[in-house]
């Protein structure tokens, strides 16, 4: 099997279909040389410049700052909307848990939001009616306070699962009211689109992942995009380490060594080329399996809202075990014996050990995903072999109730 579950194997082993493995078959080897053949390596060099100004370019966003991975454009982000210890930030339940570590990191309070029932995404509904009826107004400078926990709340940061945008127009009006920041992460959603307008730029600022299984890749990496000139250069005067002297090394503020390097930004701006392809490559999977999975008796397909561009980064199924006969664990161990990697959707983050001392807005919904879903292989270059070969299987799992 591969030693990598999840992300992809460097190498794809014979008689194995990864969960997830990176498309290489532009520039990468070329812009990567030159950095090499050029010495710049490292955090400083033309390639850092160049893949921030494309990206910006192709967000819509005007500025972009690069880091070092999606987990610390983030806590940047944070720090930057001015989230600060002792706040809240509402945040969805139903996620990886980078985005509730970085409010951690910051000393403020995740407050998780259910998802909903259709597309899976934090729950506008639920946002809104939380801030209109469990906080409490206190004027505009001392903002609006949780009623429960007594702490102020400051930001909602919704995460765009699994290619699909955050119904996120509902959360913009509630945020205006009350003087929020919306803080987006779109760390898995690169190139969705919410009525027409690109994820990343519906908020006040935004953050995105370039991880070995992120639909472009560096290898690790992410970055922050917003239009707010000032909250840019904080996030670029903080990612490298807050010199205020770079020759005499005199730093007024604490700073981080989150910057991408030049090696990884050359591997980005040749990802960045190829990005228009790979979205439709991503389409054309996703309606693959729509088409050779439909009809399967208690399988509910991926969707996209009739307002959504979706990427379907992770095309994922619901398996109702009252109706199938089976559950969304037998069916990934019955797939891994066939040498097919599948995974389930993140333990609900009010569930975690981790962030047990966090508060929550009743969850069930995300406790159900957690439950019935299942992400199957979704590789930007997965072939129509692959494709076939997959869904053969589950549908005689299926059919066969293992």
């Amino acid at each position: 099997m591969s030693r990598d579950i999840g992300i992809g194997a460097p190498v794809q082993e014979k008689g194995v279909t990864p969960l997830y493995v990176p498309e290489i078959r532009g520039n990468e080897w070329k812009y990567i040389k030159e950095c090499l053949d050029t010495g710049w390596v490292s955090s400083a060099g033309p390639f850092v410049d160049r893949f921030e100004q494309e990206f910006a370019r192709f967000v819509g966003s005007e500025f972009a700052v690069s880091a070092v991975n999606g987990t610390a454009a983030l806590h940047m982000a944070l720090l930057v909307a001015g989230v600060a210890s002792g706040d809240e930030v509402l945040v969805s339940a139903l996620t990886f848990i980078a985005p509730a570590n970085a409010i951690r990191y910051v000393g403020a309070w995740p407050v998780f939001i259910d998802a909903e029932p259709e597309y899976w995404q934090m729950d506008p509904a639920k946002v809104v009616d939380f801030l209109e009826q469990k906080c409490v107004w206190r004027g505009k400078e001392l903002g609006l306070y949780n009623r429960i926990t007594g702490r102020r709340v400051k930001a909602i940061l919704p995460v765009h699962i699994l290619g699909h945008p955050v119904d996120l127009d509902p959360m913009l009006e509630v945020a205006q009211k009350y003087g929020l920041a919306v803080i987006e992460d779109a760390t898995e959603s690169l190139g969705a689109k919410y009525k027409n307008r690109m994820v990343g730029t519906l908020g006040d600022i935004a953050c995105f992942s370039f991880n070995g299984n992120k639909i472009i890749t560096t290898g690790g990496g992410g970055m922050i995009v917003t239009n707010n000139e000032a909250w840019a250069r904080k996030a670029k005067y903080l990612t490298t380490q807050a010199k205020d002297d770079p020759f005499e090394y005199v730093h007024n503020e604490i700073g981080y060594n989150y910057r991408l390097t030049n090696l990884q930004a050359a591997m980005g701006c040749a990802q960045l080329e190829q990005l228009p392809r790979f979205l439709e490559s991503k389409q054309q999977i996703a309606a693959t399996y729509s088409e050779l999975l439909k009809h399967l008796p208690g399988l509910k397909l991926m969707q996209a809202a009739p307002w959504a561009f979706s990427t379907f980064w992770l095309y994922t199924v619901l398996i109702d075990s009252a109706e199938s006969a089976t559950d969304s664990r037998s069916v990934s161990r019955a797939l891994d014996q066939a040498g097919i990697q599948t995974r389930p959707l993140w333990q609900p983050l009010h569930l975690s050990p981790a962030l047990r001392d966090s508060y929550h807005y009743v969850c069930p919904i995300a406790e159900e995903l957690n439950r019935d879903a299942l992400s199957l292989p979704s590789s930007v270059g997965l072939s129509q072999d692959d494709l076939h070969t997959v869904t053969s299987m589950i549908r005689r799992i299926l059919n066969r109730g293992f």
